[in-house]
């Protein structure tokens, strides 16, 4: 049973993570551009309750008949279906993954890259070359309707994981597979990515994800700092904050430029932890991606959530469908 002083149930080996410190003990916080934020004075208590599949971790505490919470091992946890508690009293912050946790991936990134690959083929056709057809969805592991437009991708691939600079180099193989020179198929990556950008920037097709800016509200009354980490550019994600109207949230924004190593390497998460002046053994962590939850786990942070469907992320402490459902049913893993 947790107490008051306790904090997130989690860590390695399934440890508690105390959480005695309150706001005004935390080192000050830091905004975007790195000034110090003001000093909080309220609670720090957030609890997150429902009923659904557990997680099969110790992170999820289980609460049984009477509201009366219950130690149950991992592998029972694992095999039950209950009502289930995720206590984020004393958590020093929670980071967010942005596009596909925050924002709709494919409304997103589905209309940049239509308009990249479009352009792309135009140019290699004006050269007497040409991408397979049935390739397309390899080049950065994307879905396509009959007419070629993007209406998914792979949780797993290019696209959802990799940075600007990954995404350029894999078009620029294949155009250079299709008889480019090395040289001018990078030129020609280039172009096309900024005339997507430009059409992005005019269209502006983020979009909120259901229950998002409920859940962030939830946060925000309960003072928990908030961050993004992202691998897209630092730039472009406060650009996209912007446009859904949910920069204030987050304290932080940190980009795969301003670290060395993007995800799945701990350099992004570590770097927002320093930021907010939080230890990683206090951060939650959300994501959809396998890059997300294993950049958490090499930091260290006390919980990582997943936001997706039962058995997409292996190693996630919890995995829910979406934010709507956060405070209700989660899933098993």
């Amino acid at each position: 049973m947790m107490t008051e002083k306790q904090g997130i149930q989690g860590g390695q080996g399934g440890q508690d993570v105390q959480g005695e410190q309150d706001v005004q003990d935390r080192p000050d916080r830091q905004d975007v551009q790195g000034r110090p934020a003001a000093e909080d004075t309220r609670d720090t208590r957030a609890q997150i309750t429902g009923t659904g599949e557990t997680c099969g971790t110790p992170q999820a505490q289980i609460t049984g008949e009477g509201g009366e919470p219950q130690t149950q091992s991992p592998r029972s946890m694992r095999d039950v279906e209950e009502a289930y508690s995720l206590d984020l009293e004393g958590a020093g912050a929670i980071l967010f993954d942005k596009d596909g946790t925050l924002l709709d991936f494919t409304a997103m990134w589905g209309f940049w890259t239509d308009r990249a690959l479009k352009l792309f083929r135009t140019l290699l056709a004006e050269r007497g070359l040409a991408l397979r057809e049935a390739g397309l969805p390899q080049i950065w592991g994307t879905t396509h309707d009959e007419e070629g437009k993007t209406i998914d991708y792979d949780r797993r691939g290019p696209l959802a994981m990799g940075t600007v600079d990954e995404m350029h180099a894999v078009l620029a193989w294949h155009g250079y597979r299709a008889g480019l020179s090395w040289a001018e198929a990078k030129l020609l990556v280039r172009r096309c990515a900024e005339q997507a950008d430009a059409a992005m920037e005019a269209e502006r097709p983020a979009q909120l994800l259901p229950g998002v800016r409920k859940f962030l509200d939830r946060c925000r009354e309960l003072n928990v700092p908030m961050g993004v980490v992202t691998a897209d550019e630092t730039d472009s994600a406060l650009r996209h904050l912007e446009w859904l109207g949910i920069a204030d949230y987050f304290d932080i924004v940190i980009g795969t430029d301003l670290a060395r190593r993007g995800k799945p390497f701990p350099d992004l998460c570590l770097l927002a932890c320093e930021r907010l002046g939080v230890p990683p053994e206090r951060v939650v962590v959300i994501g959809d991606t396998d890059g997300d939850i294993e950049m958490a786990r090499a930091a260290g942070a006390a919980l990582k959530i997943g936001i997706g469907e039962a058995g997409t992320l292996k190693l996630a402490d919890v995995t829910v469908p979406s934010f709507e459902r956060l405070l209700g049913s989660a899933v098993r893993r």
